[in-house]
């Protein structure tokens, strides 16, 4: 800027003197016109101006001279312009600044190809601004030389008018370059400094250093800012009294620190001094504190100035690189032992001379006994696989060569025909021509880890078969990736080309209506960490709906999350079975409601109930809503009259290892009386005392028993009626039968007192007549007993019977209803029948009945009586009595078992009712059907005894 200065006044100076002379020149033009008459007069005058003029030409020679050196010397022209015509003035100085051969004829054109591209357009719009307005310039701008070369240049310029009021201006260049990149590296450096000066600060800062100043006159000290930090203090202006400092100090180290105080101003020599410091909190810190002594003219001590180090941490790591030290002494001969556990041994093979050397422990991998001094190589070549000593030489030449490290595995035998497998490592070193000479390496012995990696091969493919049989896939995540087993790409039907899926098309191979659900399931798996475990449905590809159930466990290493593994089981069918049994559950479930029947399992020994349905628990009026039940509650609803029956009953079937079956009464929780019936089934496999069973609410049927006994004793009064009914139509066939037994009897005892009054008697004929009225007078009571045990009111009794022998004895019995109406009687009865469990008198009565009806029908019409006996294809047992009689009416069928119904004008309308009551207790069934000709017949079925 001050070269600009210079240069612009003495272009000012130039131009006042330009002006000076054209000036002059003008009145000495005015003079020679106007004094032509005054020639002589003036002529002094004339040569003293023209002596002025040559004065003043040298002058401004000699100012252009100066003009041009200074222009020179500070790399400033100067230059006019005139607006109107474009016309240039340059001086030398611009004409090289600019570039410009001095020949050249300057034009603007010129001048803007010269100015830098980036440059133009702005100085452009500058020219136009100034063309218009004729304001001053003032503008820096770069140049782009021919040879490639940019300089900067700064331009000022002062518009004004010339004679003819012509806007004109005059101004300089000046060339800026090495100001501008002085600037630029000033600016750099500046900001270096800066960058410096914050690293200094963050460095003392980071290093826990500051300063201070001690004033030995005033005993005060002042401190920097970090070292206020350093005792634990904020941070303040001016400085403290030294007192003060010495009570943050260490008791046991004040006396030291002012001592290497004292020794610094008495020496003049720095000192250091470590010591400990007690902050305001009660924080002890190590420091270490540099002092340097400042006197004045005399050689007194007036300052010193030092710093002070936070050394703690220092400290601390010293004494844990001590303590690190001594473990790795200790490493070091652990890991001597660890390389002869893990069977590592090294080797030096000496490229030079061709000669290995071992340690101990590749001795020893060898099979062989340490020795001193190099081995053979060619006991070693011949020690090596034959089918890897060409890749194992091969490699060794390719790491020699190339410089790169020796890597191979390779198999050896020892001297016991041992195979080992090895892994050899191989560094070359080389000397300062670059040439190697050695090669250093390690050489371990792989066997166990090889075959553990076959195992470990042979496991992956146990566990992946095992996978592919359960269809069961395993993955894991975490920030390095994710992974999928092959298994579970084939569960979710993907190629695993492609890689695991991202969590966007895994969401969307999850089943529309599980998709949000599984979303969330995954934003709270990441942002909580926490695992789940769910069952979902997958689309697959191929659109196939697929239940899968999917477990993920987060991984955490000393408490870091590092990820997720997890497995994923296709469930399909076990879902599909598990919803069917959870409908057979509720159906289950709404069957034992509806029957009243509850499920149960439990130890009767120790109390312990496994299973309880709800059902159950309502038998016994309790709610099951309110949780488990214990056994002793249940057990307790029972009435005290059958507990000990009940008790009995299951100590016996627990001690025989036995089902049982009770019935019992308990007593609700609202006062409600219930008939209930216990069926336990022991598992012989289970525990003691361990059954299943169903508990049944029997009050109804109870109730129903009841009823039922009741109408059977009513049933058993009006049988009782009707065979009352029947006794007088019996009187006279009773009668008949009972005559022809007594008078057989009279005959036999008559004949007897006749063989027993002769002169000789005859005792073996009297004997045989006694016998024979003996076997008359118990016929005679058996006709009794048959009529009476008909007519006797008592209760059933089941027991075997023989129907063909039944069907028999009533034939016998009708013989004379059969005989009086001249009916005929046919018996078709099947042999070897088997028996059937009944009551004797009530199917009697039932026979009797079906009989004589059929009888009756037949009254005075000697038709045919067919009673018929014969098993079933069901096994059953079928009795039908047919008649030739008048029949059934038609409209009559679905009525004759009705009670009270009857066609005989002298029936009771009970006969064919009791019978067919009788037969369905029996557990069979009773029918009539017409014939085809006439007459009707009956037919019923029991089943046959078990």
């Amino acid at each position: 800027m001050v070269q600009f200065l210079i240069i612009l006044a003495l272009s000012i100076a130039l131009i006042a003197v330009l002006g000076g002379w054209r000036r002059d020149q003008r009145l000495l033009s005015v003079s020679r016109k106007g004094s032509q008459d005054r020639d002589a007069e003036r002529t002094a005058a004339l040569e003293k101006a023209n002596e002025d003029l040559k004065a003043s030409q040298a002058d401004l020679q000699r100012r252009w001279q100066y003009l041009a050196e200074a222009q020179r010397l500070s790399h400033s022209g100067t230059f006019g312009w005139k607006v109107h015509s474009g016309e240039l003035v340059w001086s030398d100085e611009t004409y090289k600044i600019l570039g410009f051969a001095r020949q050249m004829n300057p034009t603007l054109d010129l001048v803007f190809d010269r100015v830098h591209p980036d440059d133009r357009d702005r100085l452009q719009q500058l020219k136009d601004r100034a063309t218009q307005n004729g304001m001053d310039l003032d503008v820096e701008h770069r140049i782009l030389l021919p040879d490639g070369r940019i300089k900067y240049v700064h331009v000022v310029a002062h518009a004004g008018r010339d004679n003819a009021g012509k806007l004109e201006y005059v101004g300089a260049v000046t060339d800026i370059t090495e100001r501008k990149y002085a600037d630029e590296e000033r600016e750099a450096l500046s900001r270096s400094l800066q960058e410096s000066k914050a690293r200094l600060e963050e460095a003392q800062l980071v290093a826990h250093i500051g300063h201070y100043e001690w004033n030995l006159v005033a005993n005060r000290v002042t401190w920097s800012a970090e070292l206020y930090r350093i005792y634990g203090l904020p941070p303040q202006e001016g400085s403290i009294d030294m007192a003060m400092v010495r009570e943050m100090m260490h008791p046991d180290d004040r006396d030291h620190v002012f001592g290497a105080a004292e020794e610094v101003v008495r020496s003049g020599v720095q000192a250091a001094a470590e010591h400990r410091v007690v902050s305001p909190a009660g924080e002890v810190r190590t420091v270490q504190a540099i002092g340097t002594v400042k006197r004045d003219a005399s050689g007194r001590a007036y300052e010193i100035f030092g710093t002070v180090q936070d050394i703690t941490d220092r400290k601390r790591a010293e004494q844990a690189h001590q303590a690190l030290s001594r473990d790795l002494q200790e490493s070091k001969a652990w890991l001597e032992e660890a390389q002869h556990v893990a069977h590592v041994g090294y080797w030096v093979w000496d490229l030079q001379e061709n000669s290995l050397i071992w340690s101990d422990e590749t001795y020893r991998i060898f099979g062989l006994i340490p020795q001193e001094g190099p081995i053979d190589s060619d006991k070693v070549r011949e020690m090596i696989h034959p089918d890897d000593r060409e890749m194992v030489f091969r490699t060794a030449e390719q790491a020699i060569s190339s410089g790169a490290r020796a890597d191979c595995e390779h198999r050896l035998f020892r001297p016991n025909g041992e195979m080992r497998v090895v892994h050899s490592l191989g560094d070359l070193k080389k000397d300062s021509s670059g040439r190697p000479y050695q090669m250093f390496g390690t050489t371990q012995d792989i066997t166990e880890r090889r075959r553990a990696e076959e195992a470990l091969q042979q496991s992956q493919f146990y566990l992946s078969e095992g996978q592919r049989l359960a269809r069961m896939g395993s993955w894991a995540f975490n920030d390095s990736g994710h992974y999928w087993s092959d298994e579970l790409y084939k569960l979710y039907g993907l190629d695993p080309r492609n890689g695991a899926p991202t969590a966007e098309q895994y969401l969307a191979l999850v089943h529309p209506q599980d998709r949000a659900s599984m979303a969330e399931t995954i934003k709270r798996m990441q942002e909580e960490h926490c695992g789940f475990d769910q069952i979902e449905r997958i689309i697959r590809p191929d659109g196939q709906l697929r239940y899968v159930r999917a477990v993920a466990v987060p991984v955490l290493e000393q408490g870091v999350f590092k990820g997720f593994v997890g497995t994923t089981m296709d469930v399909t069918e076990q879902e599909l079975l598990t919803r069917e049994l959870r409908r057979e559950k509720a159906y289950l479930a709404e069957a034992q409601s509806l029957t009243h029947a509850g499920s149960w399992a439990c130890n009767l020994v120790t109390r312990e109930i496994f299973h309880s349905s709800d059902e159950n628990a309502r038998l016994y009026g309790f709610d099951p809503s309110q949780g488990p039940i214990p056994f002793d509650r249940f057990y307790s609803t029972i009435l005290p009259e059958d507990e000990r029956a009940i008790r009995a009953n299951l100590e016996k079937a627990i001690s025989a290892g036995a089902d049982y079956d009770v019935e019992f009464r308990i007593r609700r929780t609202d006062g409600a009386i219930r008939f209930l019936r216990g069926i336990g089934h022991h598992n012989p496999s289970g525990e003691i005392g361990e059954y299943v069973g169903i508990t049944m609410d029997i009050t109804e049927r109870k109730q129903a028993e009841q009823e039922r006994e009741r109408l059977r004793q009513l049933e058993a009064d009006l049988a009782h009626i009707n065979r009352v009914n029947m006794m007088g139509e019996l009187a006279a066939a009773l009668a008949h039968e009972i005559k022809q037994p007594i008078a057989a009897a009279v005959a036999n005892a008559g004949a007897c007192l006749g063989f027993l009054e002769g002169e000789h008697p005859d005792i073996l004929e009297a004997r045989e007549a006694a016998s024979g009225t003996i076997g008359c007078g118990r016929r005679a009571a058996e006709i009794i007993d048959r009529v009476r045990s008909l007519f006797k009111k008592s209760f059933p009794q089941r027991e075997p019977i023989d129907l063909n022998e039944l069907i028999r004895e009533i034939t016998l019995l009708l013989k004379s209803d059969i005989r009086r109406n001249s009916v005929t009687v046919h018996l078709e009865l099947a042999g070897n029948l088997p028996e059937v469990a009944g009551d004797r008198v009530q199917l009697e009565q039932v026979l009797m009945n079906l009989m004589l009806n059929a009888i009756e029908s037949m009254h005075d019409a000697s038709g045919d009586l067919i009673v018929t006996s014969k098993p079933t294809d069901d096994g059953d047992l079928l009795i039908s009595v047919s008649d030739t009689g008048v029949g059934i009416p038609a409209d009559k069928v679905d009525q004759i078992f009705d009670t009270f119904f009857t066609t005989k004008p002298q029936g009771t309308g009970m006969g064919l009712a009791i019978s067919r009551s009788i037969v369905e207790s029996h557990g069979g069934r009773l029918w009539a059907t017409s014939n085809s000709g006439c007459g009707s017949t009956f037919r019923f079925t029991l089943p046959r005894r078990v």
